[in-house]
């Protein structure tokens, strides 16, 4: 349903919320024959169009009902079953689905231009990236805006390497910055590379949060440390206290740009609009994507300051470009998710409800001492690492079962990840932790009947 408290008004909120009466009018849940009939073709049409191994997996853990539509904290499948999504896109949906402002904003952009001509100045581009300047941390004043967090992280390699003239990359063990050749390359896991090297030469990985295997790594070589202010695939893996300080200085007296990536956590994920704001740390550049389309278009970004943007841009305005990258539609929604972002004061909200996730998980910790080996996270981003990669997999089918959407950590599947809406309430939140515990206390049940010992170690 529509949010009571964000109203649209005027004939184009009478005309949003008739246009939404009717996409409800025509999302009515089918009957039983019919729901089999739709799971079986999209299933078919999955194996022999689009991914089978995808087809597969959502079939074996109970998925096969299509999406239909989605409002706020929760996804209705096409038989009407309603589930409280928190995953939320991984970090896409921090303002819920089809928030009402950023929904109006693109609508009222797309009556007047969708795609920009390339010939002229764009107002809406320079009104974001001016928004953007507003809220990134210290003198990061100029911003790219792309299409994907992936696309984000190959500008912000190429404006590092040609900044400082040098070579080499470093990046993290068990981090992830998206998988396109650049992106992949700096990223820590290896299963996600076999089959496609030679990736970028000269890119190493050490551990994340050890700064003294980064100031051995660091050489006059390195044109860039890329980091993830919390590794998200990972595991929701945080860096001691003073790691980022350590690194910061690292970089510095090497003469090598620090990279954060902002992709999962920027703009309030974390209880601060910028996970690095918890570290009083000032990266040189930043990648963004996930929540700064609002949940309605797919936008990326990276942003730096004045020197490095006379380096990549100086010489050639156009030596990096992008065809859809930056146009209105997704500049409206960009506007519209950090100024939505701010004015429902949804930072301070998650900060709030994120020590409300982690005190309540750490109840089901104590409880299940035995499966659960940690529960860690910053405001409404969790890990809950089990025992045993099986285990983690058993508890989100459980949580499906029981209408409610978690995932696992795609580089360690031993963390299952909650990562709701900021927009989430206090009881919907309780919901969660309650189906969460009763799904970890489902899975030791069926561990013991079948004589399975797990133990933490």
């Amino acid at each position: 349903m529509i949010r009571e408290q964000l109203p649209l008004t005027g004939d184009r909120g009478n005309m949003y919320h008739i246009a939404v009466s009717k996409l409800v009018e025509d999302a009515m849940p089918l009957d039983e024959a019919a729901i089999e009939r739709l799971s079986e073709q999209t299933t078919e049409k999955y194996r022999r169009y689009v991914n089978p191994g995808i087809a597969n997996i959502l079939n074996f853990g109970g998925f096969h009902v299509p999406e239909q539509r989605a409002e706020g904290c929760y996804i209705w499948d096409a038989s009407g079953r309603r589930f409280l999504d928190c995953v939320g896109g991984y970090g896409a949906f921090s303002l819920g689905h089809r928030h009402p402002k950023v929904v109006e904003a693109v609508a009222k952009q797309l009556e007047k231009e969708a795609l920009k001509s390339h010939f002229f100045m764009s107002t809406e581009l320079a009104d974001a990236c001016e928004l953007l300047a507003s809220v990134l941390p210290g003198e990061i004043d100029y911003s790219f805006i792309c299409n994907s967090g992936t696309e984000a992280v190959e500008g912000a390699l190429k404006a590092a390497r040609i900044h400082t003239g040098r070579p080499e990359f470093i990046g993290a063990i068990d981090g992830f910055h998206g998988k396109t050749f650049g992106s992949l390359s700096v990223s820590g896991r290896e299963v996600y590379k076999e089959g496609f090297r030679p990736l970028l030469p000269e890119t190493r990985h050490v551990g994340f949060g050890d700064a003294d295997a980064l100031a051995d790594a660091v050489s006059e070589k390195t044109a860039a440390v890329i980091l993830e202010v919390i590794q998200g695939e990972g595991g929701v893996n945080i860096a001691p206290d003073d790691y980022f300080p350590k690194v910061r200085e690292i970089c510095t007296a090497n003469g090598a740009l620090l990279i954060l990536d902002e992709v999962r956590t920027g703009f309030g994920r974390t209880g601060k609009m910028f996970a690095s704001e918890h570290y009083a740390v000032q990266p040189d550049i930043v990648t963004m994507a996930k929540a700064l389309g609002g949940g309605v278009m797919p936008v990326g970004a990276f942003s730096s300051n004045a020197d490095v943007w006379n380096s990549i841009f100086g010489g050639n305005p156009w030596l990096h470009s992008s065809t859809f990258g930056g146009n209105p539609l997704a500049c409206a929604a960009v506007i519209a998710a950090i100024e939505t972002t701010i004015e429902e004061g949804l930072v301070e909200r998650s900060r709030a409800l994120g020590d409300k996730l982690l005190s309540g998980l750490g109840d089901v910790r104590r409880r299940y001492p035995w499966m659960i080996k940690d529960v860690r996270g910053k405001g409404l981003l969790a890990g809950i690492e089990f025992a045993q990669d099986d285990i983690a997999a058993l508890v989100i089918f459980g949580c499906g079962r029981r209408d409610l959407l978690a995932t696992f950590s795609m580089n360690n599947p031993k963390v299952a990840r909650v990562e709701p809406p900021l927009i989430i309430t206090e009881s919907e939140l309780d919901t969660a932790i309650s189906i969460i515990a009763e799904s970890v206390e489902e899975t030791g049940a069926m561990l013991e009947e079948v004589g399975c010992e797990v133990q933490c170690e």
